[in-house]
Formats: structure tokens, C-alpha cells, sequence
């Protein structure tokens, strides 16, 4: 109704003061939550929550690999994981964001710049993990996949690596797509492993199934058992910032764009 607060899902157009979307894409946001953990909330939690517990069918006492832990989805997936009861976590992240995801419920975060994450992870758990989200692409999928246990699960969701700072680097977009992961169905057969691809973007048909997703996270929430976790909120004026901010990795968690600055920063600006 007029005057509801809500969160709102849209491919794309809401860097704008108003926007104009489908009633269904709309969802009432529950009590005590803030605008900014509302825009923090729909696009990555559905995506995490799709991800381990529909396609995933995440269980307890499994393992799951977490890329780009620290980030949007990855914190989303991390807090999901902890409903589930006795999974291990391992993420992949900056040294600097070790403290913070261990602090989150990572038990093994690792060091992706300096480390071998495949290696690190075997000697862990040598079998593999059950569950690998894949927001990279690439040969990194290769990996993710040659690094499932026997039943185990690979979701690709996204291919990170095409984007290397500031400006598409067109050799590593030849080289992700040269290394782009292919298999056929009777390797499959034989390796007793999935693969699934997600892409919240081509679910606009599927409102029945994406109120079903949000009735669910909406009760998380009510419950504490998820919480968005922002990084840092910006005005529009400052957007290149607030991209700069994602683009050196520096981000833990989600950052978000506001029309104006909080009015405590500009109060202080008047100072």
C-alpha cells in the first residue's frame, strides 16, 4: 500500500532518488530493520540462500567453500551456513579480512593471494567439501569442481575474474573465457558430482518461488539469525568512491549508495 516501506528487487536503475518498479517486485521490510540493511538484504541473500539450500541442499555436518567471503553474497552464505547445524566454512578473502571472518563463523579463511586455496583446503580435508559457491569463473570453476567430495555440489554464479580494477582488462577476459569451465553429462556420470548454474537476474518470472526465498529470510531475520552486514553507506555524489572501495577489495560486507549524505556527516561538514 502507499506508504509501506519495502524492499525492492530490479535489475538494474535504482541508482536514482525514484524509481518506478512491479508491485511484485516489492516486499514489505520486517520491523526493526533500517533502509540500509533493507537494500543490503533481497539480491545476496536470496542469491546465498538459493545457492546452498535449493540447489546446494546444504546439510548438517558438511563442508562448504566460500569465495569472496567477506563480500555481499559471501557474507550472506557465511551467516546462512550457521542455521545449518555443525557445517565448516572455509572462505577465501584478503589477510586482512581474516579476524572479521573468523569472528563471523569462518573456520578456515584463506589467504587467495598468497596461498593456493585448492591446496589449502585438501590439507584440511582431503577428500574435498560438499558444497563450492563459484562466483569466479574460469579456471577457478576447474578447480572448484576437481575439489568436490563424491556427491558434491558446484554452483556458479557469477565470473568475478573478467573484472581485474579499475577498467575491463581485455587479456583476462580472453584468458577467463579461454579457461571458461566445460563438461559433458557422462563425466558427470562418472564423477558423481553436480554442477548448477544460478543467476538471480532470469528469475523475473518466478515470483511465486522468489516470495517463498523472502518469506523465509524475512523469518531469519525476525529471528536474528541473519543480520546484513554493511561496510559503508554513500551518497550519490560520491559513488566513484564507493566503487573504488569494492574495486580494491577493501569492502567487508555490503557498500550502499543513498540519495544524500547521513545527516550526521553533514552536520559535521557544517561544523
Amino acid at each position: 500500500q502507499v506508504g509501506d516501506k519495502v524492499m525492492v528487487l530490479a535489475r538494474s536503475g535504482l541508482w536514482q532518488e525514484v524509481v518506478n518498479v512491479p508491485a511484485s517486485q516489492t516486499f514489505p521490510m520486517p520491523e526493526g530493520m533500517s533502509f540500509e540493511e533493507a537494500a543490503a538484504l533481497l539480491v545476496n541473500y536470496i542469491t546465498a540462500y538459493m545457492i546452498l539450500f535449493d540447489f546446494g541442499n546444504l546439510r548438517p555436518n558438511q563442508s562448504v567453500l566460500i569465495h569472496m567471503a567477506a563480500g555481499g553474497v559471501g557474507t550472506a552464505a557465511i551467516q546462512l551456513c550457521k542455521t545449518v547445524e555443525n557445517v565448516t566454512i572455509f572462505g577465501t578473502a584478503s589477510a586482512s579480512k581474516h579476524d572479521s571472518l573468523k569472528e563471523s563463523g569462518v573456520a578456515h579463511p584463506i589467504d587467495y593471494r598468497t596461498m593456493d586455496y585448492a591446496e589449502e583446503v585438501r590439507k584440511i580435508s582431503p577428500k574435498g567439501v560438499d558444497i563450492v559457491l563459484d562466483p569466479l569463473g574460469g579456471s577457478d570453476t576447474t578447480k572448484a569442481f576437481n575439489l568436490l567430495k563424491p556427491m558434491g555440489k558446484l554452483i556458479t554464479y557469477g565470473v568475478a575474474n573478467l573484472l581485474t580494477g579499475q577498467k575491463k582488462n581485455l587479456m583476462a577476459m580472453a584468458k577467463t573465457w579461454w579457461n571458461q569451465f566445460s563438461i559433458s553429462a557422462l563425466q558427470l556420470l562418472h564423477q558423481n558430482k553436480a554442477v548448477c548454474g544460478y543467476h538471480l537476474g532470469y528469475m523475473d518470472e518466478e515470483v511465486e518461488l522468489l516470495r517463498s526465498v523472502v518469506a523465509k529470510l524475512v523469518n531469519l531475520y525476525s529471528q536474528g539469525k541473519i543480520k546484513p552486514k554493511i561496510d559503508s553507506v554513500w551518497p550519490f555524489d560520491q559513488v566513484a568512491e564507493a566503487m573504488r572501495q569494492m574495486q580494491e577489495k577493501k569492502n567487508v560486507g555490503k557498500v550502499i549508495l543513498v540519495p544524500e549524505a547521513p545527516k550526521e556527516e553533514s552536520k559535521k561538514a557544517e561544523n
